[in-house]
């Protein structure tokens, strides 16, 4: 059985249907700069409308790049502490749409 909303995987082939947070930490400290330099998360569908990724960069730290076709959003930033990176990736894909459910508006009460 496949996700039900998400899927990470990493360069390395590892895939975790719905990873918590925790397990996104452990993805992303998995990373080095050799064989496993990036970790992808995406809806289980074929023609996903929202991504984001996480890169081992160079100079240290990692690059994030978060994509919502349906918000018109694409944003790539920097960091440095993988539970930072781990927390902020799961609030933003906790507010994307996910096929099967009602869209979700926000309300300014």
């Amino acid at each position: 059985m496949g996700a039900q909303y998400y899927g990470a995987d990493s360069e390395d082939g590892d895939r975790i249907d719905d990873p918590s947070e925790d397990a996104l930490f452990m993805m992303i400290s998995d990373l080095n700069h050799s064989d496993n330099t990036f970790v992808v998360i995406r809806p289980d569908e074929d023609d996903p409308v929202w991504s984001a990724s996480v890169a081992v960069l160079d100079e240290g730290g990692y690059e994030i790049v978060r994509r919502d076709t349906t918000r018109n959003e694409h944003e790539v930033t920097n960091a440095t502490g993988i539970d930072d990176i781990a927390r902020d990736l799961t609030i933003w894909m906790a507010a994307r749409d996910f096929p099967g459910q009602p869209t979700r508006q926000v309300s300014d009460f």
